[in-house]
C-alpha cells in the first residue's frame, strides 16, 4: 500500500476541545489500526514498546503521574482510565503548555484512536495572528507521522522512529499530510491561498528539507 493510499487512513479535523484552565482550540486525527484495544494501549503507554516505534520516555502513565519524552515534550498525567483513555499536559517549555488526549475505541479485531491536542485559545490565537498557520499545521503533521509510525509497529513492522523520519518515504509522508492539513485549515479558517501555501512550505522546511 503506498504512503498515500496510507494518508486516507487517519481523518483530520480542528476542534475547539477546552484545556483545563478554560477555552481552547484543538487538532484532531482519527484512524483505526487492525489491533486489539489492549496492544494499542500498550504501544501507546508502554515504555518499551514506545521505544521501538515513537521515542524513549521516563516516567510512569498512570493518575497523577509524569513523564518526558527525549529531546522533546514533558507532561502530566490528568486523566488515565486504561485502555480507553489518556489525557496529560504536553509542555515544551515555559508558558507552553498544552494537553493532549488519546481515546481508544475498540471495534472487533480493530481499534480507533483518536488524538486531540488542544492549545489554549488565547494563545493560538495570538501566535496564529504573529506568524500565521504554519505552526498549527507543522504541529498537526508531526502527530500524522506519529500514528504512521504506530500503523508500522502494530502491523509488526521493524521501525526506528529516528532513521525513518529521514528517509524518502517520511518526508512524501510529511508532504502530503502538510497539503491534506492546509485544505483543513484554509476550510476552517478562511485563510488566503498565499498564507496556506507559506504555512504548508514552512511544515516541509521542518519535515522534509530540500536536500542541498
Amino acid at each position: 500500500m503506498s504512503e498515500n493510499q496510507d494518508l486516507k487512513k487517519t481523518h483530520r479535523a480542528l476542534g475547539n476541545a477546552p484545556v483545563t484552565d478554560g477555552e481552547g482550540k484543538s487538532i484532531l486525527l482519527r484512524r483505526s489500526y487492525e489491533a486489539s484495544v489492549t496492544d494499542a494501549w500498550k504501544a501507546c503507554t508502554d515504555k518499551e514498546q514506545l521505544a521501538q516505534w515513537f521515542s524513549e520516555v521516563e516516567g510512569e502513565f498512570h493518575q497523577a503521574g509524569s513523564f518526558q519524552v527525549k529531546d522533546n515534550a514533558a507532561g502530566e498525567i490528568l486523566q488515565c482510565e486504561a485502555p480507553i483513555t489518556l489525557k496529560t499536559t504536553w509542555a515544551l517549555g515555559p508558558g507552553m503548555t498544552t494537553e493532549l488526549e488519546l481515546r481508544l475505541t475498540p471495534e472487533d479485531e480493530h481499534t480507533t484512536i483518536e488524538l486531540e491536542h488542544s492549545t489554549p485559545a488565547t494563545i493560538l490565537d495570538e501566535m496564529v495572528a504573529a506568524y500565521g498557520p504554519g505552526g498549527t499545521i507543522g504541529v498537526a503533521v508531526g502527530w500524522d507521522l506519529t500514528l504512521q509510525m504506530l500503523g508500522k509497529y502494530l502491523s509488526g513492522e521493524a521501525i526506528d522512529p529516528v532513521a525513518w523520519e529521514s528517509t524518502d518515504e517520511a518526508k512524501e509522508y510529511a508532504k502530503c499530510a502538510s497539503e491534506a492539513w492546509g485544505e483543513v485549515v484554509q476550510k476552517a479558517w478562511g485563510t488566503s491561498d498565499d498564507d496556506i501555501a507559506a504555512a504548508v512550505a514552512f511544515a516541509n522546511s521542518h519535515f522534509a528539507p530540500e536536500e542541498e
